[in-house]
């Protein structure tokens, strides 16, 4: 059963063409939409708006307005109201939630690119919504939630991953009643494939021992297997979980953290040659050059400078452990330049945030954009060809094998 038209047609289109109405699809689509609750709350009462019928077992009592988003703006939609029970459209509205699906998802994407709640007020007003409040944004962003999960628990079974990459990042939180930094580690992996994948990411107290060995044991649980080399900083809890947790990896120090290192040890008149002589290393053709040439700059730096002699002798097999593999994938494993770049996109995205209301939020943002990281990286070109990758694996299976007939011997 359904109610009468109310409206005639042909007059309401003409009227409103003639007016050159902006609002014209806006309020077609509310009258439209108005029209079919009614017809609905007609069949709940059993008989037509105002008409007597035995068949009747409710009546109508007015109306309660709600605001609906679209995307062709806020529509006011009238619920009809009964005497007796109630009367909600489940089809069209949610309870305590009054935007729509697509809404939901333009909302979401503004805030994985990074648009403040501010920025994302004035867009939604710009569509022709009157309004939405920072808990409306929360909720919006909270539909993230389930995909972040999902991504950062999943099954790390593309390996082995021969090559690892670890850092972390410092970000603000709010937590009982203050502001508190926040370590937030990140793991990338080159795959059985050749693509770079993201392999973990989570958010500890502190950068400290206790939770990378977390961390990497989480990774390992996951399926964490064929680690050969894992390049980072020098931070001396990360270095202790990666020796706890893959036994079986070497340790790469990152270059260029490391000449922030030495550079603080070398006097600031020494710096610039000292710094040549280092680049000269890393220049060289093959495994044996690189080491000659190191040696060259200790002989160097011996005489005037006996800390920065020290300090590089110490490090020695820490800055040159991707000697040992081919030298086509050297500027892929000396440094973490790579993982400083996705850190940058990262600050990018989290920077018109500022302050993190939870470790929640927190986690939601930084996983949905490495997530989004993570599918354009399997989706491009391979990060390390699958030749070399086979090379790498192959001279550390020959070099492995050499050291223990040596040991035998």
């Amino acid at each position: 059963m359904t109610a009468p038209s109310s409206i005639d047609p042909a007059q309401f289109l003409h009227e409103h063409l003639a007016q050159a109405s902006p609002d014209l699809l806006r309020e077609m689509l509310t009258t439209f939409v108005n029209t079919l609750l009614s017809a609905e709350a007609d069949t709940v009462c059993g008989a037509a708006y105002g008409a007597s019928s035995p068949e009747r077992v409710n009546s109508r009592n007015g109306y309660r307005h709600r605001d609906f988003d679209t995307r062709a703006g806020t529509l006011d939609v009238a619920i009809p109201k009964l005497r007796t029970g109630t009367y909600f459209p489940e089809w069209l509205l949610e309870r305590r939630r009054r935007a729509e699906s697509a809404l939901t998802s333009v909302v979401a994407t503004c805030y994985l690119l990074g648009v403040s709640t501010r920025r994302m007020d004035k867009l939604v007003q710009s569509l022709g919504i009157t309004g939405l409040s920072r808990s409306q944004v929360s909720t919006m962003a909270t539909d993230l939630d389930e995909h972040v999960e999902s991504f950062r628990t999943r099954p790390l079974d593309a390996g082995p991953y021969t090559f690892v990459a670890a850092d972390a990042l410092t970000m603000k939180v709010r937590e009982g009643g203050r502001v508190v930094k926040v370590a937030v580690m990140v793991a990338t992996g080159v795959n059985a494939d050749g693509h770079r994948e993201i392999l973990g990411v989570q958010a500890a107290t502190a950068e400290s021992g206790a939770g990378w060995l977390g961390f990497f044991r989480d990774l390992v649980a996951r399926g964490l297997a064929g680690v050969r080399l894992v390049t980072s900083d020098a931070h001396a809890g990360l270095v202790e979980a990666i020796g706890a947790t893959l036994p079986g990896a070497a340790w790469q120090r990152c270059r260029t953290h490391y000449a922030a290192n030495l550079m603080a040890t070398t006097p600031k008149a020494s710096w610039p040659a000292v710094k040549a002589m280092l680049h000269s290393v890393y220049d060289q053709p093959d495994a044996a050059s690189v080491q000659a040439q190191f040696d060259k700059l200790l002989e160097m730096v011996e005489p005037q400078l006996p800390a920065v002699h020290a300090h590089l002798d110490e490090a020695r097999a820490d800055i040159l452990a991707f000697t040992t593999f081919p030298k086509g994938l050297w500027r892929q494993i000396w440094s973490n330049n790579p993982n400083e770049r996705l850190n940058r996109e990262i600050r990018r995205r989290t920077d018109v945030v500022g302050i993190f209301p939870d470790r929640t939020s927190l986690i939601r943002l930084i996983g949905a954009v490495l997530a989004e990281q993570h599918d354009e990286w399997a989706e491009g070109r391979r990060y390390l060809g699958l030749d070399v990758l086979t090379k790498s694996r192959l001279s550390l299976v020959s070099s492995t094998t050499t050291a223990q007939e040596d040991t035998t011997t």
